[in-house]
């Protein structure tokens, strides 16, 4: 559903269009509820689907009504040249943020999640918000957190990853290209 939306969302002869591929290629590592809010109204479902070949891809998929209805992607190494062992994908503030529009609006409890890259040195990862403790699974290069929140927050996820030995190799606190505070 998602990527029949892609094509049917490109401007004829469109130069800017990534053919995404077919269903088979990807596989899911995220769908959770969505929360609408003053710049998306109305409830749904984001969908984050994967692929390693021929070339990696990452796509958040908003579904409402049972359609997509929204698209965002990103191919090519999600480490985008970063030397770092984790890299938050920059453009899955979307699953931990409510609303930019209507701040001190948002519906809670909150379904969140965040989504990135880890290199083969990452053992493990931590993740926090909002005071408390998520849930971070590790994927084929891919990590996934996931939590809930019962109230709003000002600032971004907190991720740390360390080593097979416990070391600490990644904290996004330290992590300059990381935005800490939401908008």
């Amino acid at each position: 559903m998602c990527l029949d939306y892609n094509k049917a969302q490109r401007l004829p002869k469109d130069p800017s269009y990534t053919d995404l591929g077919r269903p088979a290629d990807y596989r899911i590592v995220l769908a959770m509820r969505s929360t609408g809010d003053s710049n998306a109204p109305g409830d749904g479902y984001f969908v984050v689907a994967v692929r390693e070949k021929p070339v990696p891809a990452r796509l958040i998929c908003t579904v409402k009504d049972g359609a997509a209805a929204g698209l965002n992607t990103s191919i090519g190494d999600p480490f985008g040249g970063a030397k770092t062992p984790v890299v938050p994908d920059m453009n899955s503030g979307k699953l931990y943020q409510q609303t930019i529009l209507g701040k001190g609006a948002w519906k809670l409890p909150f379904r969140w999640g965040i989504i990135g890259g880890y290199r083969p040195s990452v053992a493990t990862m931590t993740v926090s918000y909002g005071g408390g403790a998520g849930e971070v699974v590790l994927d084929h290069g891919w990590f996934v957190a996931t939590g809930t929140l019962h109230k709003q927050v000002t600032a971004a996820p907190h991720l740390k990853g360390y080593d097979a030995a416990g070391k600490l190799v990644y904290d996004s606190d330290h992590d300059a290209s990381y935005e800490k505070t939401l908008p």
